[in-house]
This record gives C-alpha cells, sequence and structure tokens, in this order.
C-alpha cells in the first residue's frame, strides 16, 4: 500500500510521514453508527488525511462475524472498505505473549490486552478508542491511547 504523506512539511521542505493509528474494535463500530459526539469523532479519524490507518487480525475477529451470520451487508462494506485501505498487522506469537503479561500489569481485559500488544508490536503512534479514558487500558504507558469516547464517572 502506498503511504498517504501529510500535506505539511517539516520545515525543511520534506514530507512528514502520517501518523500511524491502531484503531481499535470499538471505534470501528462507533464510526459505523455514527450516534452522537464519539460516531462524528470517530469518522473524523478514518476520514483524517493525516493519519494511517492500522488494523489487525484481532479487530478483523471481533467486527466481521456477527454482520456476516446476520447478513448486514452495510456494515460488512463499511468495514471491508476500512480493511482493504488500511495496513493489516496479522496474528504474532510474541505479541500475544507480551499480551499476557499488559493484561497481568495494567488489570486489562483479555481483548484490549491483544489490541495493545498487536499495536506495539507493529509499532504505531497512537491507539485510538470508543473506549473511556477511565477504563484501564489507559493505564498502559508504553503506548499514547486517544479516546472518542466521554469520561465516565
Amino acid at each position: 500500500m502506498m503511504p498517504r504523506w501529510r500535506r505539511k512539511s517539516n520545515g525543511a521542505g520534506a514530507r512528514v510521514k502520517p501518523e500511524r493509528t491502531y484503531l481499535d474494535s470499538c471505534l470501528l463500530i462507533a464510526a459505523f453508527m455514527g450516534k452522537g459526539s464519539a460516531g462524528r469523532r470517530a469518522m473524523e479519524i478514518l476520514d483524517d488525511p493525516e493519519r494511517r490507518l492500522v488494523v489487525s487480525e484481532a479487530v478483523r475477529l471481533e467486527v466481521m462475524p456477527k454482520p456476516r451470520h446476520e447478513k448486514r451487508a452495510e456494515e460488512l462494506a463499511f468495514y471491508e472498505a476500512i480493511f482493504q485501505e488500511a495496513e493489516n498487522v496479522p496474528w504474532h506469537l510474541q505479541a500475544l505473549a507480551n499480551a499476557q503479561t499488559l493484561a497481568e500489569r495494567y488489570g486489562l481485559s483479555a481483548m484490549d490486552a491483544v489490541h495493545i500488544a498487536l499495536a506495539l508490536h507493529a509499532g504505531v503512534d497512537v491507539l485510538a478508542t470508543r473506549e473511556s479514558p477511565t477504563k484501564p487500558m489507559f493505564r498502559v504507558k508504553e503506548l499514547p491511547l486517544m479516546s472518542v469516547g466521554e469520561a465516565r464517572p
């Protein structure tokens, strides 16, 4: 896939690579649903020309089976378009082993740990999610996270 380049330069005229952004499953679902400010902000991330979108086989596993089983063609087409545009991170055994360590260190759910471990393995700049900033995944120090969700008390 050809990288998209930022329109701005580093001041010396050279172009700067776009920010590689790992998309969490719940961000894609929020974007498809399009409800409220979270849905709008999720779409802004997907449409941002200064981002290179990154997904993984874990994201595919979370978002594709149910709409495929329930024959929700519009939702499938939406996700497939993103998977075709984005850089895809395959399953990686060392990343999965790291997920266990991350889950234990930060009190993460299994899939949050898997997403973070795959994002770290891929060397992304940031992980974008719909999860609230109060969730355990935001304790992780090894990777910047950004949320389109609202903080819940």
